[in-house]
Protein backbone atom coordinates (compact mmCIF):
# COMPACT_ATOMS: atom_id res chain seq x y z
CA UNK A 1 0.00 0.00 0.00
CA UNK A 2 1.45 3.30 -1.32
CA UNK A 3 1.76 5.90 1.78
CA UNK A 4 0.26 9.06 0.77
CA UNK A 5 2.69 11.61 2.28
CA UNK A 6 3.19 15.79 2.36
CA UNK A 7 5.88 15.73 0.16
CA UNK A 8 8.22 13.62 -2.03
CA UNK A 9 11.88 14.38 -2.57
CA UNK A 10 13.69 12.68 -5.79
CA UNK A 11 16.99 12.55 -6.02
CA UNK A 12 20.41 11.40 -4.54
CA UNK A 13 21.30 9.27 -1.50
CA UNK A 14 25.23 9.64 -1.08
CA UNK A 15 27.63 8.30 1.78
CA UNK A 16 29.81 11.75 2.83
CA UNK A 17 33.01 11.18 3.53
CA UNK A 18 33.83 14.26 5.94
CA UNK A 19 37.66 15.56 6.27
CA UNK A 20 37.74 18.27 8.93
CA UNK A 21 40.82 19.95 9.61
CA UNK A 22 42.15 22.05 12.50
CA UNK A 23 44.76 23.99 10.63
CA UNK A 24 45.35 25.12 7.25
CA UNK A 25 46.11 22.08 4.95
CA UNK A 26 49.19 22.96 2.89
CA UNK A 27 49.93 21.52 -0.64
CA UNK A 28 51.84 18.33 0.03
CA UNK A 29 51.44 19.31 4.18
CA UNK A 30 50.13 17.10 6.97
CA UNK A 31 47.87 17.56 9.65
CA UNK A 32 45.42 16.89 12.29
CA UNK A 33 42.01 16.57 11.37
CA UNK A 34 38.23 14.31 12.13
CA UNK A 35 37.62 11.62 9.27
CA UNK A 36 34.18 10.49 9.16
CA UNK A 37 31.31 8.39 7.43
CA UNK A 38 28.24 10.18 7.53
CA UNK A 39 25.02 9.39 5.33
CA UNK A 40 23.85 12.58 2.53
CA UNK A 41 23.28 13.29 -0.88
CA UNK A 42 21.61 16.87 -1.41
CA UNK A 43 17.91 15.45 -1.50
CA UNK A 44 18.04 12.66 0.73
CA UNK A 45 19.41 15.15 3.17
CA UNK A 46 16.39 17.69 2.60
CA UNK A 47 13.65 14.53 3.08
CA UNK A 48 15.30 13.86 6.67
CA UNK A 49 15.11 17.14 7.70
CA UNK A 50 11.36 17.38 6.43
CA UNK A 51 11.02 14.60 8.91
CA UNK A 52 12.39 15.59 11.55
CA UNK A 53 10.56 18.83 11.56
CA UNK A 54 7.35 16.50 11.47
CA UNK A 55 6.32 16.31 7.77
CA UNK A 56 5.39 12.76 6.57
CA UNK A 57 8.20 12.41 3.81
CA UNK A 58 8.82 9.93 0.86
CA UNK A 59 12.18 9.60 -0.84
CA UNK A 60 12.84 7.81 -4.21
CA UNK A 61 15.80 7.35 -5.18
CA UNK A 62 18.38 4.93 -6.66
CA UNK A 63 21.03 2.91 -4.98
CA UNK A 64 23.58 0.12 -5.58
CA UNK A 65 23.19 -3.58 -3.97
CA UNK A 66 25.89 -3.00 -1.69
CA UNK A 67 26.60 -2.13 1.62
CA UNK A 68 26.80 0.93 1.38
CA UNK A 69 22.90 0.73 0.06
CA UNK A 70 21.60 -1.61 3.04
CA UNK A 71 23.14 1.29 5.30
CA UNK A 72 21.29 4.05 2.89
CA UNK A 73 17.87 1.71 3.79
CA UNK A 74 18.28 1.72 7.58
CA UNK A 75 19.29 5.10 7.44
CA UNK A 76 15.83 6.07 5.88
CA UNK A 77 14.21 3.92 7.99
CA UNK A 78 15.84 5.33 11.44
CA UNK A 79 14.91 8.93 9.92
CA UNK A 80 11.16 7.90 9.48
CA UNK A 81 11.41 8.48 5.46
CA UNK A 82 9.30 6.43 3.61
CA UNK A 83 12.13 5.32 1.12
CA UNK A 84 11.29 3.73 -2.38
CA UNK A 85 14.82 2.76 -3.83
CA UNK A 86 15.71 1.49 -6.81
CA UNK A 87 18.77 -1.17 -6.59
CA UNK A 88 21.48 -1.96 -8.70
CA UNK A 89 24.06 -3.97 -9.30
CA UNK A 90 25.71 -2.28 -12.11
CA UNK A 91 27.03 0.78 -10.01
CA UNK A 92 27.61 1.87 -6.28
CA UNK A 93 25.93 3.35 -3.96
CA UNK A 94 26.67 7.02 -3.97
CA UNK A 95 29.44 8.49 -2.02
CA UNK A 96 30.73 12.20 -1.70
CA UNK A 97 33.93 13.72 -0.12
CA UNK A 98 33.22 16.60 1.73
CA UNK A 99 36.40 18.95 2.83
CA UNK A 100 35.67 21.46 5.31
CA UNK A 101 38.59 23.98 6.50
CA UNK A 102 39.55 25.22 9.54
CA UNK A 103 37.09 28.32 9.18
CA UNK A 104 34.13 25.89 8.44
CA UNK A 105 33.51 26.15 4.81
CA UNK A 106 33.47 23.27 3.01
CA UNK A 107 33.96 21.82 -0.59
CA UNK A 108 32.84 18.82 -2.64
CA UNK A 109 34.15 16.19 -4.92
CA UNK A 110 30.59 14.52 -6.01
CA UNK A 111 31.10 10.80 -7.46
CA UNK A 112 29.01 9.16 -10.16
CA UNK A 113 27.13 6.52 -7.90
CA UNK A 114 24.04 4.80 -8.61
CA UNK A 115 21.71 7.86 -7.75
CA UNK A 116 23.36 9.17 -11.11
CA UNK A 117 21.84 6.58 -13.04
CA UNK A 118 18.04 6.62 -12.06
CA UNK A 119 15.70 5.84 -15.17
CA UNK A 120 12.69 7.86 -15.97
CA UNK A 121 11.04 4.25 -16.50
CA UNK A 122 12.21 3.29 -12.98
CA UNK A 123 10.19 5.88 -11.39
CA UNK A 124 7.45 4.61 -8.66
CA UNK A 125 4.41 7.03 -10.59
CA UNK A 126 2.17 5.91 -8.17
CA UNK A 127 4.03 7.59 -5.06
CA UNK A 128 5.41 10.70 -6.85
CA UNK A 129 1.35 11.05 -7.82
CA UNK A 130 0.32 10.98 -4.63
CA UNK A 131 2.88 13.21 -2.71
CA UNK A 132 0.89 16.98 -2.25
CA UNK A 133 4.70 18.66 -3.22
CA UNK A 134 7.49 17.65 -4.86
CA UNK A 135 10.97 18.89 -4.37
CA UNK A 136 13.95 18.37 -7.29
CA UNK A 137 17.56 19.31 -6.59
CA UNK A 138 19.42 20.59 -9.22
CA UNK A 139 22.28 17.34 -8.84
CA UNK A 140 19.04 15.60 -10.73
CA UNK A 141 20.01 17.98 -13.18
CA UNK A 142 23.86 18.22 -14.04
CA UNK A 143 23.37 14.86 -16.16
CA UNK A 144 21.35 12.22 -17.62
CA UNK A 145 19.83 10.09 -16.94
CA UNK A 146 18.68 11.61 -14.04
CA UNK A 147 17.65 14.82 -15.63
CA UNK A 148 15.42 12.89 -17.61
CA UNK A 149 13.72 10.94 -14.51
CA UNK A 150 13.39 14.24 -12.86
CA UNK A 151 11.83 16.11 -15.80
CA UNK A 152 9.24 13.00 -15.64
CA UNK A 153 8.75 12.88 -12.44
CA UNK A 154 7.82 16.99 -12.14
CA UNK A 155 5.48 16.54 -14.92
CA UNK A 156 3.65 13.57 -13.51
CA UNK A 157 3.56 15.13 -10.14
CA UNK A 158 2.30 18.59 -11.95
CA UNK A 159 -0.27 16.56 -13.22
CA UNK A 160 -1.47 15.41 -10.14
CA UNK A 161 -2.19 18.69 -8.57
CA UNK A 162 1.32 18.65 -6.38
CA UNK A 163 3.30 22.21 -6.09
CA UNK A 164 7.03 22.00 -6.93
CA UNK A 165 10.25 23.00 -4.91
CA UNK A 166 14.09 23.56 -6.72
CA UNK A 167 17.27 23.84 -4.99
CA UNK A 168 19.72 25.11 -7.95
CA UNK A 169 22.20 23.38 -5.91
CA UNK A 170 25.79 24.11 -7.18
CA UNK A 171 26.89 27.61 -8.76
CA UNK A 172 29.79 26.08 -9.28
CA UNK A 173 28.05 22.93 -11.66
CA UNK A 174 26.02 25.42 -13.00
CA UNK A 175 28.91 27.41 -14.31
CA UNK A 176 30.30 24.28 -15.49
CA UNK A 177 27.02 23.53 -18.00
CA UNK A 178 26.32 26.86 -18.77
CA UNK A 179 23.24 29.03 -17.85
CA UNK A 180 21.23 29.10 -20.47
CA UNK A 181 21.86 25.19 -20.45
CA UNK A 182 21.43 24.68 -16.97
CA UNK A 183 18.22 26.90 -17.13
CA UNK A 184 16.87 24.97 -20.50
CA UNK A 185 16.45 21.49 -18.18
CA UNK A 186 14.94 23.17 -15.21
CA UNK A 187 13.04 26.47 -16.12
CA UNK A 188 9.91 25.03 -17.94
CA UNK A 189 9.09 22.60 -15.15
CA UNK A 190 6.06 25.17 -13.31
CA UNK A 191 8.09 25.68 -10.13
CA UNK A 192 6.28 27.16 -7.50
CA UNK A 193 9.31 27.48 -5.21
CA UNK A 194 12.56 27.77 -5.88
CA UNK A 195 15.44 27.94 -2.93
CA UNK A 196 19.15 29.17 -4.13
CA UNK A 197 21.86 30.07 -2.22
CA UNK A 198 23.47 33.56 -3.11
CA UNK A 199 26.34 32.49 -4.99
CA UNK A 200 23.85 30.54 -7.16
CA UNK A 201 21.14 33.56 -7.42
CA UNK A 202 23.98 35.16 -8.42
CA UNK A 203 25.01 32.51 -11.37
CA UNK A 204 21.99 32.65 -12.79
CA UNK A 205 21.23 36.21 -13.00
CA UNK A 206 24.35 38.09 -12.80
CA UNK A 207 23.08 40.41 -9.61
CA UNK A 208 24.94 40.85 -6.34
CA UNK A 209 22.07 42.62 -4.60
CA UNK A 210 20.05 39.84 -2.98
CA UNK A 211 16.51 42.12 -3.89
CA UNK A 212 17.62 42.05 -7.39
CA UNK A 213 18.47 38.71 -7.36
CA UNK A 214 15.23 37.48 -6.39
CA UNK A 215 13.82 39.78 -9.13
CA UNK A 216 15.62 38.14 -11.89
CA UNK A 217 15.03 34.73 -10.51
CA UNK A 218 11.36 35.32 -10.36
CA UNK A 219 11.77 36.22 -14.19
CA UNK A 220 13.66 33.17 -14.97
CA UNK A 221 11.11 30.95 -13.11
CA UNK A 222 7.77 33.12 -13.58
CA UNK A 223 5.09 32.88 -10.09
CA UNK A 224 7.53 31.21 -8.31
CA UNK A 225 8.09 32.15 -4.61
CA UNK A 226 12.00 32.68 -4.12
CA UNK A 227 13.67 32.11 -1.22
CA UNK A 228 16.97 33.60 -1.08
CA UNK A 229 19.57 31.42 1.53
CA UNK A 230 21.89 34.40 2.12
CA UNK A 231 24.36 32.24 4.90
CA UNK A 232 25.53 34.43 7.61
CA UNK A 233 23.11 36.73 6.37
CA UNK A 234 19.84 34.92 6.72
CA UNK A 235 17.43 34.54 3.88
CA UNK A 236 15.33 37.07 1.79
CA UNK A 237 11.78 35.60 0.87
CA UNK A 238 10.61 37.31 -2.30
CA UNK A 239 6.62 36.61 -3.45
CA UNK A 240 7.04 38.88 -6.68
CA UNK A 241 5.63 41.61 -5.17
CA UNK A 242 7.00 42.06 -1.47
CA UNK A 243 10.50 41.38 -0.31
CA UNK A 244 11.20 40.65 3.48
CA UNK A 245 14.87 40.25 4.86
CA UNK A 246 14.89 37.29 8.11
CA UNK A 247 17.90 37.47 10.38
CA UNK A 248 20.39 34.86 10.96
CA UNK A 249 19.78 33.04 14.21
CA UNK A 250 23.34 32.73 14.88
CA UNK A 251 27.08 32.93 13.15
CA UNK A 252 29.09 30.33 15.17
CA UNK A 253 30.08 27.83 12.36
CA UNK A 254 31.49 24.90 12.68
CA UNK A 255 30.82 22.86 9.96
CA UNK A 256 28.40 24.73 6.87
CA UNK A 257 27.51 20.92 5.33
CA UNK A 258 24.38 20.53 4.87
CA UNK A 259 22.83 23.86 6.02
CA UNK A 260 21.49 24.91 2.98
CA UNK A 261 19.71 21.23 2.24
CA UNK A 262 18.10 22.29 6.25
CA UNK A 263 17.00 25.37 6.06
CA UNK A 264 15.11 23.72 2.72
CA UNK A 265 13.60 20.86 4.60
CA UNK A 266 12.88 22.90 7.36
CA UNK A 267 11.21 25.53 5.15
CA UNK A 268 9.49 23.38 2.87
CA UNK A 269 7.53 21.42 6.87
CA UNK A 270 6.91 24.47 7.94
CA UNK A 271 5.39 25.84 4.80
CA UNK A 272 3.09 22.92 3.85
CA UNK A 273 1.83 23.04 7.33
CA UNK A 274 1.09 26.50 7.77
CA UNK A 275 1.60 28.74 4.88
CA UNK A 276 3.40 31.50 5.51
CA UNK A 277 6.76 31.49 3.71
CA UNK A 278 8.06 34.65 6.04
CA UNK A 279 7.15 32.54 9.19
CA UNK A 280 8.45 29.42 7.52
CA UNK A 281 11.84 30.90 6.75
CA UNK A 282 12.62 32.32 10.22
CA UNK A 283 11.87 28.63 11.23
CA UNK A 284 14.26 27.61 8.67
CA UNK A 285 16.95 29.54 9.67
CA UNK A 286 16.96 28.95 13.50
CA UNK A 287 17.24 25.08 12.38
CA UNK A 288 20.37 25.30 9.76
CA UNK A 289 22.05 27.86 12.23
CA UNK A 290 21.74 24.20 14.93
CA UNK A 291 23.19 22.40 11.87
CA UNK A 292 26.54 24.61 11.13
CA UNK A 293 27.24 24.28 14.91
CA UNK A 294 27.57 20.62 14.25
CA UNK A 295 29.41 17.86 12.47
CA UNK A 296 27.91 16.66 8.78
CA UNK A 297 24.79 17.75 7.26
CA UNK A 298 22.38 15.53 9.81
CA UNK A 299 24.13 15.84 13.72
CA UNK A 300 22.29 13.50 16.44
CA UNK A 301 19.42 15.51 17.86
CA UNK A 302 20.06 17.32 21.06
CA UNK A 303 17.56 18.53 23.58
CA UNK A 304 17.96 22.33 22.14
CA UNK A 305 17.18 21.06 18.66
CA UNK A 306 14.20 19.11 19.97
CA UNK A 307 13.05 22.61 21.63
CA UNK A 308 13.42 24.01 17.48
CA UNK A 309 11.35 21.37 15.91
CA UNK A 310 8.57 21.10 18.32
CA UNK A 311 8.37 24.89 17.94
CA UNK A 312 6.20 24.06 15.33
Amino acid sequence: MIRVTDLCVLGDFAWDVLIRTNNELLRGGDTFGEVMLTPGGSAANVAVWASRNHLPTSFVGKIGRDRFGQLAVEDLQREKVDAHFVETEAHSTGSVAVFVDHTGQRSMVSGHGADFYLMPSELPLDVIGSCRHLHLTAWSFFTDPPRSAARKAARWAHENGATISFDPGSFQMIQEMGVSNFLDTCSDLDIDIVLPNKEEGQVLTGADDPNEIAEGLTKLFPDALVVLKLDADGALVYDGTDAVRVPPATNRLVDATGAGDSFAGAFLAHHLKHGSAVEAAHHATRVSAWVIEHIGARPGADARLHTILNSL
